[in-house]
């Protein structure tokens, strides 16, 4: 059991979508992260700026996603307008990653995870409506 199973709130979300939404959310944070660490330490750092910017931007939409959804108690419709930045976000961040992904592994698993997290999200929000 896991600690989802045991909110006061749990009918609140479908709690297989809202699991699979989290964890996606914070593995993109996590690999977004080292992806822009990883491009700071490139040979030409210079030339991955916007590949940077945008992995430190989509870590933060992703960790603030699965603290968000974490709180399955939901005020109003906030939660979706922090969703839809996440997928926003994510889908921005796989388009640049990609582009280097021939050369970059990191930038291939970056781009990887920030479809995932997009999907599950957008998952997420089909099932709420």
């Amino acid at each position: 059991m896991d600690i989802l199973s045991d909110h006061p709130k749990k009918d609140t979300f479908n709690l297989e979508q809202l699991r699979a939404a989290i964890d996606a959310a914070s593995a993109c944070a996590n690999s977004c992260a080292t992806c822009a660490d990883s491009c700071l330490h490139e040979e030409n750092p210079a030339d991955m700026a916007r590949c940077i910017s945008l992995c430190n931007q989509c870590a933060a939409i992703c960790r603030t996603t699965a603290q968000i959804l974490a709180q399955p108690s939901p005020n109003g419709d906030s939660w979706r307008a922090i969703v839809e930045a996440c997928i926003a976000v994510c889908t921005e961040c796989a388009e640049e990653c990609e582009q280097h992904a021939e050369h970059e592994e990191h930038c291939r698993i970056c781009a990887e995870a920030c479809r995932r997290c997009a999907e599950a999200c957008q998952a997420l929000l089909d099932v709420a409506d």
